[in-house]
Formats: C-alpha cells, sequence, structure tokens
C-alpha cells in the first residue's frame, strides 16, 4: 500500500519518476491511453486493473492522468458561478445515503413557493449567478406541472438566467404527475426554459447497489433512459457517480464504461462529477451498510480513472468542493481534474448529511485555490462553450486581467 504521507506528496514527481516502477500491467495500459489519448483503447480487464492498483501502479495512475489532463484541456481551471435551490426538503423515497429530506410534519420541513423560487434566481442574478441549479425532495401531492412553472417563473424573473435543473428522478416522477410520453414531457420543459439537467440520482447505476442505497429509486436502466432522452431532446447533462459506500472498483468501470457508451452515442455529457459518500449523518451509515466514506486513495484514484477511461469522451472532470476540504480539492486537481463545479450559494444535501467545506465559495476563494497549485482560474458557463479566464498577475498576485474565449 501507499501510505497518505506518499501520495500528498505526489504531486512533486512526475510521470517518468513513476512509469519504470509499475506493473507491466498497469504500465502498459496507461502508456496505450497516453499515446493514443483516448480511453477506447482499453478492454474491460485493463481498467479493472487500474481501477484496483496500489503502491506504486497508483502513483503512476495519479501522475498519468494529471499529464493526460494538461495534453486534453490544458492548465485552465474552470469554475461557474452560481446558486442552489433547493426548493423542497420534504421527500417519500427515502435514500439511505441522504439527510437533507424530511417528513411533511417536520419541524424543519419547507417547501418553496414559485414567487420565492424566482426571487432566489433574482437575487442570485445581482450577485453575478448565471446559473441556477434547482432540485428538490420528491413530495406526495406535488401539482402535476409544478416542474414547468418553476422553469416559467424563473425565466420571467431572469431571462438569462440559465436552469440548471430536476434529476432523472424529479424527471420520472413528473412524467408520473402528469401521464406524459417521456419526450413529451422533456420537450415541454425545455420549451419552458429547462437549459440543462443535473445528472444526479445516478449513484451506481447497478440494480443490487441501488436496492440496498434506496429501494424506491429509479432503475439503472430508466436513468440511463432519461438522460439519453434528454440528450436527444437537445438538453444536455452532466454525470455522476457517488463512491466511498457499499461498491467496489468494479462497479466504478462498469459505470464509467457505460457514460463512455452513452457519450460516445448522444455527445450530450457536459461533464462527469465524482460524488463522494459523506457518511456522518446517514443511515446507511448508521446501519452498517457502508464504509465511512472514501480513503484518500480512493478520493485521488476515481478522479485519475475517470481521466484515463473517459479521455477522447468526456473531457471535463470536476472536482466537488462541497465532499472535500481545500487541500484534498487541491490534490484533487493534480490527479486529472480540471473544473471546480460552482460557487454554489446554500448548499444543503452535502452539509446536511455531514460535511464541513460550507455552502458557497465566492468566485475570489476558487482563484486563490486554483493559483495555489500553479493552474489558470477561468470562469465559465454551464456548457464549457463560453470561458472568461482570470489570468493571474505576476507571481499570483491578487490582481486579475481578463480574456474571453467563446466557442462553437
Amino acid at each position: 500500500m501507499i501510505s497518505a504521507t506518499e501520495l500528498a506528496k505526489f504531486p512533486s514527481l512526475e510521470w517518468e519518476d513513476a512509469a519504470p516502477r509499475m506493473s507491466s500491467q498497469c504500465r502498459a495500459a496507461v502508456e496505450a491511453v497516453l499515446a493514443s489519448q483516448n480511453g477506447n483503447v482499453l478492454s474491460r480487464e485493463q481498467c479493472l486493473i487500474l481501477a484496483n492498483t496500489e503502491g506504486d501502479d497508483l502513483l503512476g495512475l495519479l501522475l498519468a492522468a494529471d499529464m493526460l489532463r494538461r495534453e486534453l484541456v490544458g492548465n485552465i481551471v474552470t469554475y461557474v458561478v452560481n446558486r442552489n435551490i433547493n426548493f423542497t426538503n420534504v421527500c417519500f423515497v427515502g435514500c439511505k445515503f441522504c439527510a437533507f429530506s424530511r417528513g411533511p410534519r417536520e419541524s424543519d420541513a419547507y417547501f418553496l413557493d414559485l414567487e420565492q423560487v424566482a426571487e432566489k434566481a433574482k437575487e442570485a442574478w445581482q450577485i453575478g449567478a448565471r446559473e441556477v441549479c434547482i432540485q428538490g425532495g420528491l413530495p406526495h401531492g406535488l401539482p402535476p406541472f409544478y416542474y414547468r412553472d418553476i422553469l416559467r417563473a424563473v425565466k420571467h424573473a431572469v431571462p438569462g438566467m440559465h436552469i440548471h435543473a430536476f434529476s432523472p428522478m424529479e424527471i420520472v416522477y413528473g412524467v408520473e404527475l402528469t401521464g406524459m410520453d417521456l419526450t413529451d414531457y422533456l420537450r415541454m420543459l425545455r420549451e419552458s426554459g429547462l437549459d440543462t439537467l443535473p445528472g444526479t440520482a445516478a449513484e451506481i447505476l447497478d440494480d443490487q447497489v441501488r436496492h440496498v442505497l434506496s429501494r424506491n429509486k429509479l432503475s439503472a436502466a430508466r436513468w440511463e433512459e432519461v438522460i439519453r432522452t434528454a440528450h436527444r431532446c437537445g438538453i444536455r447533462s452532466t454525470s455522476t457517480l457517488m463512491y466511498g459506500h457499499m461498491e467496489t472498483p468494479e462497479h466504478w468501470v462498469n459505470q464509467l464504461l457505460l457514460l463512455r457508451g452513452i457519450q460516445e452515442d448522444t455527445g450530450g455529457f457536459t461533464e462527469f462529477v465524482p460524488l463522494g459518500f459523506v457518511h456522518q449523518n446517514t443511515l446507511l451509515f448508521q446501519q452498517g451498510l457502508a464504509r465511512s466514506g472514501p480513503t484518500l486513495a480512493e478520493h485521488l484514484k476515481i478522479h485519475a480513472l475517470a481521466r484515463i477511461v473517459l479521455a477522447g469522451a468526456i473531457h471535463n472532470i470536476q472536482v466537488s468542493w462541497v465532499k472535500l476540504n481545500r487541500s484534498l480539492s487541491q490534490l484533487c486537481l493534480r490527479s486529472g481534474a480540471n473544473d471546480y463545479g460552482g460557487t454554489l450559494m446554500e448548499e444543503n444535501i452535502s452539509r446536511e448529511a455531514g460535511a464541513t467545506a460550507g455552502q458557497y465559495t465566492s468566485p475570489e476563494d476558487f482563484q486563490a485555490l486554483i493559483c495555489e497549485v500553479g493552474r489558470i482560474p477561468a470562469e465559465r458557463n454551464t456548457t464549457y462553450s463560453r470561458i472568461k479566464i482570470k489570468a493571474p498577475a505576476a507571481n499570483f498576485g491578487q490582481e486579475f486581467s481578463e480574456t474571453e474565449f467563446t466557442f462553437a
């Protein structure tokens, strides 16, 4: 095994330092991806070997992922200025990994009306946010077209705001409430203002694991159907995986290969986001069904593995800062990641589960974190089609100049 101390020192090394110490199988797999810059050269068996790396092989994987990141997306680290709006914490689904949901009669249960959601979006726009991420619990008795009405209320209040909203689970609930066909429902939401879809509610896309995590949640096949249909309707999405609970490295590989296959068919994913399990306040951990969150090695390995396996398909690997501390998020940036996610004013879900990174990271904080690892900070839009480089002054001082780029 490689120690936490050794892992923490890996950023000072280069791929050439680690490669001679790797096993022949791991080195051959990594070198094949480095040469092609495409993870599709790997067999499933090779992916499993990389997912189970330890010691020198793990160190080599991290360094190779960072080198590949540099070659594919350069030294820019992006972030988006956004606000999180959880319109209700009332939910009947009963996910054992969630500490956010409440019953309708609990004293701290809440439900925002349309005007309150719109006002939060307006406040976010006034302080510089250009995206709102809207998700909530699934309460009984939700008005059938409530998701549509949220979109209309936000777009009416702030026409220029990008709405990133509603997990595939919420989409399925909306379909059930309205009785509409999935495609027609998604088209209605798009026409009402939905811009992109969070690829959450994925956790681990294996129904045996999902049955333990949340027996009432949509199946893996239904999640994939929603995502593929959204992409066909012109609604792009993120992609996610929750790690550090009861899953195995084989589940990581299966999910990464599934996401890669979807991307090769649709091109609809904007990024991949590994989500570390925050265990402290969850039933899953309290009932002895999960380990106590990811290890340091797992945090770094999943980001590196994603960079290697998804190379040539999904270009952006995001660090979920709300689930990591400052130094760990920076180590993940050195392990293949190139995006810090959103500022997330009012982040609630991870905080309720026990995360201690806070509810908000300012653009200035992102810029400082990025500069500390010798990278270039840049503000982006949701789809990465526009970035504004916050070029640091000499010696990474506090003054930044801006250069904006727009991509087709």
